[in-house]
């Protein structure tokens, strides 16, 4: 979709940048450079609409690879405290156990059903990891011994 929606903008900003100079009037004149100027910024503008569907999650039993517009994170589950998607939220988060939030961007509430299977599954990898890490409790007779 973002691939799409930055080609529709490219191409809009070269055929605006093509019309510029046959919209030339009055005290305002535009030169080739403001055409090139027009071509360049549907580019950056296009690029930028890219990063956005850049964001992708990849889990397993080891830990969560998180990369977001531009940093990617990597993390054990025994980093993470909870996977949060909240009502109004519009993607879920990590909640670390530093007390830090991390946004998954990649996980959007407008993905409805897929985005609510991937965090039950986010879920599910680390409630596996923390059930394999808890430490027994010995099993006193007296609380106070």
């Amino acid at each position: 979709m973002t691939a799409v929606m930055a080609t529709a903008l490219v191409g809009v900003m070269t055929v605006v940048a093509v019309l510029l100079k046959a919209s030339t009037s009055g005290p305002v004149a535009f030169r080739t450079a403001d055409q090139v100027a027009m071509v360049g910024l549907g580019l950056a503008l296009g690029a930028g609409i890219l990063l956005l569907g850049r964001s992708r999650v990849d889990a397993d039993e080891r830990g969560i690879r998180v990369r977001n517009v531009v940093l990617n994170h990597e993390l054990p589950w025994g980093a993470v405290a909870s996977v949060r998607f909240d009502q109004h939220s519009p993607w879920a988060s990590l909640l670390l156990r530093n007390g830090d939030e991390m946004a998954l961007v990649a996980v959007q509430a407008a993905d409805k059903g897929r985005a609510v299977a991937a965090v039950r599954g986010l879920r599910a990898l680390l409630a596996a990891e923390q059930e394999r890490t808890a430490t027994p409790q010995p099993d006193l007779l007296y609380p106070w011994e």
